[in-house]
């Protein structure tokens, strides 16, 4: 199996029907983690700093308590940084990284309600965008976590230059 990176387009939007207001972020590759290991996930620009990522919780993303496992919701807390960045004009979110995320686990996530990251955006600068947050479910009435966060934007790739020789 070989490799290709970012060769076209690497998710869309689309207004999801069942949630008005949000859309449906699809990868165009359905094997990667996001949709692959997380789900269905939704995404809402709430306002020029603030925007929402959602996913439903499965069976797969339970521990053995019933839950939701720690390790699912630092996976999507990770994948909603880039979710909201797109939100935020951030074109090449595809190409950004993770530089830090600190969370807190605040309440064990429930499995029957939706789990939404509410991120904001507290400062960019041309490589840097710095962000917080909290996991919530129940429209923010239970608390599941909360997190902080720094991403680095793309840098643009130069386009090699044929050679005359």
């Amino acid at each position: 199996m070989t490799s290709t990176a970012f060769e076209g387009p690497i998710f869309r939007f689309e207004d999801a029907s069942d949630y008005p207001g949000w859309q449906d972020w699809i990868l165009v590759d359905p094997g990667r983690f996001n949709h692959a290991q997380l789900g269905r996930l939704l995404v809402r620009k709430d306002s020029e700093t603030r925007a929402s990522v959602r996913m439903f919780p499965e069976y797969r993303h339970g521990n053995l308590l019933n839950a939701i496992h720690g390790g699912a919701t630092l996976g999507f807390i990770d994948v909603a940084l880039f979710g909201a960045a797109r939100q935020f004009g951030i074109d090449d979110s595809a190409a950004a990284l993770t530089l830090d995320l600190s969370a807190q686990f605040i309440g064990a996530g429930k499995m029957d309600s939706p789990l939404d990251a509410e991120v904001e955006m507290l400062r960019e600068t041309g490589r840097l965008m710095f962000l917080r947050g909290k996991v919530v479910q129940d429209d923010g009435a239970h608390l599941v976590a909360s997190f902080s966060a720094t991403i680095r934007k793309s840098r643009p790739k130069s386009i090699p230059q044929a050679s005359d020789g």
